[in-house]
């Protein structure tokens, strides 16, 4: 039997869990304009914890001090961290996730991998369920996902990381050297930088 695994990666994710309850508060939305997670409430203080796509325009990074975000774009709208809510909307997209695969391996907070091994008689397109369930996530939950397929593991987080947001990417063994080789070795997943200098 062919290996057939989903990774599926909540895109910016606590921005985005943010974002859903903001809205439902009558709040704007972070995913548009310049902003970020992270630091204190009031303070410039802490770490950016995820950014908005308007905000990468400022070359803002994940892990940066918020001072220095906020030296890049002074506009930055900078708000704290909420975990208990981000536990809730992490399990209510696994909670869906599992209801699709019969192995489910949660990889972080954000991120699971889906053994979707031996299910071609439930699922005989890959591609339009990667499909029905990164939808049926956005249309339930307010935020989207990417979907990775591969053989592996290594190959579906790979995939998931090709283009961003609300995707399905493949990465098959065929595929690899179009999609893969080009990349620089430090997108391999694991590869640190002293690993790819070397």
């Amino acid at each position: 039997m062919d290996r057939l695994i989903f990774h599926i990666d909540v895109n910016s994710a606590f921005l985005s869990w943010t974002s859903v309850k903001r809205l439902s508060q009558g709040e704007s939305d972070l995913r548009l304009v310049p902003a970020c997670i992270g630091g204190e409430s009031g303070t410039r203080s802490g770490i950016v914890l995820a950014k908005s796509i308007p905000a990468k325009q400022f070359k803002i990074e994940t892990a940066e001090p918020v001072s220095m975000a906020l030296r890049k774009c002074p506009s930055l709208v900078v708000v704290p961290p909420d975990f208990q809510w981000y536990k809730t909307c992490s399990k209510a997209f696994k909670d869906i996730c599992r209801s699709y695969a019969p192995a489910v391996e949660e990889y972080s907070i954000d991120e699971v991998f889906l053994d979707m091994s031996g299910t071609g008689l439930i699922y005989p397109d890959p591609v339009k369920t990667a499909y029905e369930i990164k939808d049926r996530i956005r249309d339930t939950l307010g935020f989207t996902v990417n979907v990775g397929i591969g053989p592996n593991k290594l190959l579906a987080k790979m995939a998931s990381d090709f283009q961003k947001p609300d995707r399905v990417h493949t990465l098959f063994a065929d595929e690899i050297p179009a999609k893969m080789w080009p990349l620089p070795v430090g997108d391999l997943l694991y590869c640190g930088k002293a690993s790819a200098a070397r």
